[in-house]
C-alpha cells in the first residue's frame, strides 16, 4: 500500500476520533498563561498514543518529539492550546450534524486536534531522512501571552529549527507567510482628582485618558510600500463612584504594522503624545506588555522552496490557488529570525474571537490530509510513493 492510500485510509477512519478529540479539548479551558490543564490533557494524550520522550517545559509547552536526536536539525510543528477566553470554567458547547459551536473551537482547538492525530501516523509512518520533527502543543499565542510558547521553544532549539509551521485559523487557502508586529502597551493615568462637586474643577483622569486617545487618533498611519499599519484602544476602565473626580484611569492600547519602520513611526508618535501629556503635569505611565516581531531578512532561495511545498499541497487537497497573508501568528518568531515560516489552516469555520464561533466539521477531513501531505513532502530525503 503506497502512503497516499495509507493517509486515505487513515483519515476516513480518524475523524469520529477527531471530533471526539475535539469535544474533550473544548471542555478543558486555557485562557492565556493559564494553561496547565490543557498541556496536561495533551501531555497524557501523546504518551498515551506512543510518543517517547513527551515533556512540558516552563512555558506550558507539550513537546512531541519524533526523530530528534541531540543535535540535528528541526522542523517544528505546532497548534496551541490557548484560547482567547479568560474562562476558567469550562466553555459551553454543542453541535448539529454541521457543525460544533464553542468559543475556541477553530482557534485553536480543532487545528490542535487536527496535529495531534496528523503527528501520531507521521510517527508511525515515519519516512527517514535525518530531520527530526517536534510538534508541539504550544502556550502564550493568543493576547497577552505574547507568543511565549513559541518564543521559548525557539531559544531552546536556537539555530537548529530550520523549518516552522503553525496551525492556526479556518482557512486552508490561506497560508500566512508575513508577520504582523504589533507594540501593546497599558497606559495609566494619574491626577488629583477629589469630590464632585467640593473640588470641581481638579483634573479628573477620565477625561485626560480621554484627551489622549483623541490624540492618538489623530495620527496619520505610516505607510511603506504596500504595507498596513492600524492602531486600537482596547480597554479602558478607571474612576470610583459616580461623584468622584478619578484619580487614576488606564487602557490598553496596540499598534500593528507588517512593516518595521512604521512600527517604529508609531512608536515615536505615542512618545510625543505621552510627552506632551507629561509636560502639562499629568502623571502618565506607560508600560509596554506585549511585543510581537514583524518579518526579518530570510533567504528567498530557501523560503521560496519551503512555501512551494506548503503551496503545492493546498493546490492538491484544496482544489484552489492558495492565498499568501499577513498576520500575527507564532509564527512571527521564526520569521523574525530569518527561518522560513508559514501558518496554515486545517479546519474551516467562523466566528473567531466571539462566542458564536462554530467549526465545520466536513472540514476536518481535509484539514487531516493537508497536513499529512505537507509532512510528507517535507520528510525524508526525497518525495517518492513506493508500491508495495
Amino acid at each position: 500500500m503506497s502512503t497516499e492510500e495509507k493517509i486515505t485510509e487513515y483519515i476516513r477512519s480518524v475523524q469520529e476520533e477527531v471530533q471526539q478529540l475535539i469535544r474533550d479539548l473544548c471542555a478543558v479551558p486555557a485562557p492565556s498563561n493559564h494553561e496547565e490543564l490543557r498541556a496536561e490533557f495533551c501531555r497524557n494524550w501523546f504518551v498515551e498514543n506512543g510518543f517517547e520522550n513527551v515533556s512540558v517545559d516552563p512555558a506550558l509547552n507539550v513537546q512531541a518529539p519524533v526523530n530528534v536526536t541531540a543535535d540535528n536539525d528541526l522542523v517544528v510543528v505546532m497548534a496551541h492550546t490557548d484560547t482567547v477566553f479568560p474562562d476558567t470554567e469550562k466553555l459551553p458547547f454543542s453541535e448539529d450534524d454541521k457543525f460544533m459551536y464553542s468559543p475556541g473551537v477553530t482557534d485553536d482547538t480543532a487545528n490542535l486536534a487536527v496535529m495531534m492525530v496528523c503527528a501520531r501516523f507521521f510517527r508511525e509512518n515515519f519516512p527517514g531522512g535525518n530531520e527530526g520533527f517536534l510538534f508541539v502543543a504550544n502556550s502564550g499565542e493568543e493576547g497577552l501571552g505574547n507568543l511565549k510558547g513559541c518564543r521559548r521553544i525557539m531559544a531552546d532549539y536556537q539555530g537548529r529549527v530550520k523549518k516552522f509551521i503553525t496551525i492556526d485559523g479556518f482557512s486552508p487557502r490561506r497560508v500566512v507567510d508575513r508577520a504582523v508586529g504589533s507594540h501593546r502597551y497599558r497606559i495609566t493615568v494619574r491626577t488629583e482628582g477629589g469630590h464632585s462637586f467640593a473640588n470641581f474643577g481638579n483634573r479628573n483622569a477620565i477625561a485626560v485618558l480621554a484627551a489622549m486617545i483623541g490624540l492618538l487618533y489623530t495620527v496619520k498611519v505610516p505607510q511603506n510600500g504596500n504595507s498596513r499599519t492600524t492602531y486600537n484602544a482596547g480597554v479602558i476602565s478607571g474612576g470610583t463612584s459616580v461623584n468622584t473626580i478619578a484619580q487614576q484611569a488606564e487602557m490598553l492600547y496596540e499598534y500593528r504594522s507588517d512593516d518595521e519602520s512604521c512600527l517604529e513611526k508609531m512608536r515615536l508618535f505615542l512618545e510625543q503624545v505621552v510627552s506632551t501629556f507629561r509636560a502639562s503635569g499629568v502623571a502618565v505611565e506607560k508600560e509596554i506588555i506585549g511585543d510581537r516581531p514583524c518579518s526579518g531578512r530570510i533567504d528567498e532561495a530557501r523560503f521560496s522552496a519551503f512555501r512551494e511545498k506548503i503551496h503545492a499541497s493546498v493546490r492538491k487537497v484544496t482544489g484552489l490557488e492558495p492565498q499568501p497573508g499577513t498576520s500575527s501568528t507564532d509564527a512571527n518568531i521564526p520569521l523574525s529570525l530569518g527561518i522560513p515560516a508559514v501558518c496554515i489552516s486545517a479546519c474551516c469555520g467562523s466566528g473567531a474571537h466571539t462566542r458564536e464561533e462554530k467549526l465545520e466539521k466536513a472540514s476536518l477531513a481535509d484539514g487531516c490530509r493537508l497536513l499529512l501531505d505537507i509532512l510528507f513532502s517535507l520528510g525524508g530525503p526525497v518525495r517518492k510513493e513506493v508500491k508495495a
